[in-house]
């Protein structure tokens, strides 16, 4: 009955039912989500997706971010999911770890482009996928994730259908359909972290989602109860659930709040980290610091524990890279985690001093840094709450910087400027496509 009962509030959700802070929250999220897109369109990965759409020769449809490509409905939400999640700097719900943009915006998008949708429709698609989404993790988690499963894409693929069923007009049965089709998809393997897979990831939810709402559309059937089933996504995906967290409090409690942004371009578990090493860098020069202990909440070693990166990549994964660039230089964005400064002299060296410390007892938010200097002498800092997130938010000055910091190189200035204006006031936008047209480069 659960996922049935989720399925009628959805549907019962109206436009006006969404509370203003909701909906302002959930136009952050899409910026930050487009920003991440954008600046990551030109990734060798993006280059591999379009070479194959040649090689297929499939249709031309809607658009990819921050290129001149036109894609099928499909294909464009593999790629603007992938693209979103390539820098590892798209937002996150952190009770679950969960960034829940990446597999629902390009599902939107595709379709408010496709068949034009208002924008208050497309806004309400894209706040009930990733409500949807994020209430379903957090009946699995953290069991789920545990298991080693990524939990953006196998539960984002129940938020892609949520969007694409409401921009596809799905009755009730449809609407279950389409979960059903879509959480036998569900899939993403925590083992890819590190490798072009993970943002793959994210970019086969949306596309599943999708896939499983359109198919639904045609009377495609499937399980009416593919969350709750003996056999069905919580008890075959997760050790221990909690299924009673699915709806409670449905239109009161809202979990796109909990919704943070990234001000550094890697996994928000190392965010505490590179906040406290940016502080204690104010203290010393890297010349006279022997070590750096970092005491860290267990997932930072769990999730990002290698210490020798080798590319830009791996580094997003490295809490001795991350803490080090914090020290170095300050900043932890796109620009720390290229290939030659993760192989920089200078970087590689200071690794070595980097001690990182496991401590239970500290939230995922938090973190205690500690120089011991090479006359024996310490200094500690405390970061109570990591900047960006929820109870330390990123204001939305900084929010627009990020944004044109990543798409500058792709766009200019005044795009940009106009860009961040019109998804700040999407409700408001005559249509979708004058978001779109402003997003992507022309021929």
């Amino acid at each position: 009955m659960q996922t049935k009962v989720l399925v009628d509030n959805i549907l019962n959700t109206r436009y006006e039912d969404i509370p203003v802070e909701v909906i302002e929250h959930a136009k952050k999220s899409i910026l930050n989500w487009m920003g991440v897109a954008i600046g990551a369109a030109y990734h060798p990965s993006v280059d591999m997706v379009l070479e194959l759409k040649k090689d297929l020769n499939s249709g031309e449809q809607v658009s990819v971010f921050g290129r001149s490509e036109r894609v099928d409905l499909l294909l464009a939400t593999l790629i603007n999911g992938m693209s979103s999640h390539i820098f590892d700097f798209d937002d996150t719900h952190l009770d679950t770890i969960n960034h829940p943009s990446a597999p629902v915006a390009p599902v939107v998008f595709a379709l408010g482009e496709w068949y034009d949708v208002s924008p208050k429709k497309l806004l309400k698609a894209f706040i009930l996928g990733v409500e949807a989404e994020l209430r379903i993790g957090n009946v699995v988690y953290p069991s789920h994730y545990d298991l080693g499963w990524h939990i953006t894409s196998t539960t984002g693929v129940f938020g892609a259908a949520t969007a694409a069923g409401i921009l596809l007009d799905l009755d009730a049965e449809e609407l279950l359909n389409a979960f059903g089709i879509a959480g036998t998809q569900a899939s993403g393997l925590r083992e890819m972290f590190g490798t072009m897979t993970k943002p793959f990831h994210p970019g086969k939810a949306a596309q599943n989602g999708l896939l499983g709402a359109l198919l639904a559309k045609k009377g495609f059937t499937s399980s009416k109860q593919v969350l709750e089933a003996k056999r069905g996504f919580a008890s075959v995906l997760a050790t221990e659930y909690d299924l009673s967290r699915l709806n409670e409090n449905w239109g009161k409690q809202w979990e796109l709040l909990k919704n943070s942004f990234k001000p550094y371009a890697c996994g928000i578990v190392l965010h505490p980290s590179i906040d406290a090493c940016i502080k204690l860098r104010e203290y010393a020069k890297p010349e006279v610091v022997k070590q750096i202990e970092v005491n860290v909440n267990p997932y930072v070693l769990e999730l990002t524990g290698k210490p020798t990166p080798k590319t830009g990549l791996e580094g997003k994964f490295s809490i001795y890279h991350s803490a080090t660039i914090g020290f170095l230089e300050g900043n932890a964005g796109e620009d720390q985690y290229q290939d030659e400064v993760v192989l920089r002299p200078d970087v590689v060296s200071f690794r070595a001093k980097i001690k990182p410390r496991v401590n239970s007892n500290l939230r995922e938010d938090e973190a205690v840094a500690k120089i011991i200097f090479n006359d024996g002498s310490e200094k500690s800092v405390t970061v109570t709450h990591a900047t960006g997130s929820i109870n330390n938010p990123m204001t939305q000055e900084r929010l627009n910087l990020k944004f044109s910091q990543l798409t500058h190189k792709i766009l200019d200035e005044e795009t940009i400027e106009r860009l961040i204006k019109k998804v700040m006031d999407f409700e408001n936008v005559v249509t979708v496509k004058e978001v779109i047209n402003l997003s992507t480069v022309s021929q």
